[in-house]
């Protein structure tokens, strides 16, 4: 393909995680990866050098120079709110790193400037793609557990941040993205929170009430290690089946009601692609950048990533108050959510 036949796709962000969103999109042959902007010159030229992209100190001149179809965004958690503004503003479709924002308003105002001018606006919720929750949510998806009675999430590793709800609103928001996308819409939660070492609130348990009658917990933590085995897991229980999913990527296990023996899935001796969590990403692109060209709404919209935050300001809210939170009442999305064009969960709002 030649480059007009391809997608221009300029990158914001030339940190540790811009490394991944500049390797899958630089893989790509409908992909044209054509600049990167970041905020220090060392760094940011010397990952253009590394991809062989144009690179610039100011958003507003790379994307007036070099006019792309397509911004990725991929910045420190706690600046992602004006570069995204900025790219709305100037009109250009747009990929953001989770969280959205860590503020309501912010996140509204983003919201708002992308549906006025009808922008492609995707949020990378990657964990959805990982194989076994793939196989997780076509396995309720056909009925195979039942209706869903309980559901739970547990993610712990190193950390810290700037805000003192970091591990909720960055970490945790895929806790809360994975629990809806499998079992649905939470409809209230209630939470404790522990600042012991000094880290904000950098722990967290929450009891959570679905929509549909079910309950689940979410437990997360900066006060852990990502290098302890089943640092994280997900468990989605139904009246006919039970469903594991070990580290995200490692492992899926299937047990019907009452039978011990189950199914698993691991990836296979040379299968590295699916064992490995950042070619999660990977997967991702495939969809998104079909339904960009399609002109349909992205299969993650960022919508996404204002639910998270809603459901972690409510935990909040459940903390400091003690008692439960109703989100639907209490954090209303601000625009009613599209349907999907393809069918799948990535429109919930």
């Amino acid at each position: 393909m030649t480059e007009t036949d391809r997608i221009k796709v300029a990158l914001v962000g030339a940190g540790g995680w811009g490394y991944q969103h500049a390797r899958v999109f630089a893989a790509r042959d409908d992909v044209y990866l054509c600049a990167v902007a970041g905020r220090t010159a060392e760094r940011t030229k010397a990952r253009a050098e590394q991809f062989g992209l144009r690179y610039y100190l100011d958003i507003d001149e790379m994307l007036a120079a070099e006019k792309p179809d397509l911004v990725s965004l991929s910045l420190p958690n706690m600046g992602h709110y004006e570069p995204t503004l900025r790219v709305i503003r100037a009109g250009i479709p747009l990929l953001v790193e989770k969280p959205l924002v860590f503020d309501m308003a912010e996140a509204e105002t983003l919201l708002r400037e992308a549906e006025a001018q009808d922008l492609f606006f995707a949020i990378n919720f990657n964990h959805r793609y990982a194989k076994p929750v793939q196989m997780a949510k076509a396995a309720i998806e056909a009925g195979r557990l039942g209706p869903v009675v309980f559901a739970t999430w547990r993610f712990g590793g190193e950390g810290g941040g700037e805000h003192p709800h970091a591990n909720l609103i960055e970490t945790q928001c895929h806790g809360f993205d994975m629990l809806e996308h499998l079992a649905g819409p939470i409809a209230s939660v209630q939470g404790e929170m522990t600042d012991m070492t000094g880290k904000g609130f950098s722990t967290m348990a929450l009891s959570l009430k679905f929509a549909n009658g079910a309950v689940g917990s979410l437990v997360g933590s900066y006060d852990s290690s990502y290098a302890y085995p089943g640092t994280h897991q997900v468990e989605v229980n139904g009246a006919e089946g039970r469903i594991t999913i070990d580290d995200t990527v490692k492992r899926y296990r299937f047990h019907r009601r009452g039978e011990e023996t189950g199914e698993v899935w691991e990836a296979g001796y040379f299968n590295d692609f699916e064992r490995e969590f950042h070619r999660t990403f990977d997967k991702y692109l495939d969809p998104m950048l079909e339904a960009f060209k399609r002109g349909a709404e992205p299969p993650v919209h960022a919508r996404a990533g204002y639910r998270a935050l809603a459901l972690a300001e409510a935990a909040i809210e459940s903390y400091e108050t003690g008692r439960r939170v109703d989100v639907a009442e209490d954090f209303p999305t601000p625009h009613p959510p599209a349907p999907s064009p393809t069918g799948g969960e990535g429109e919930r709002a």
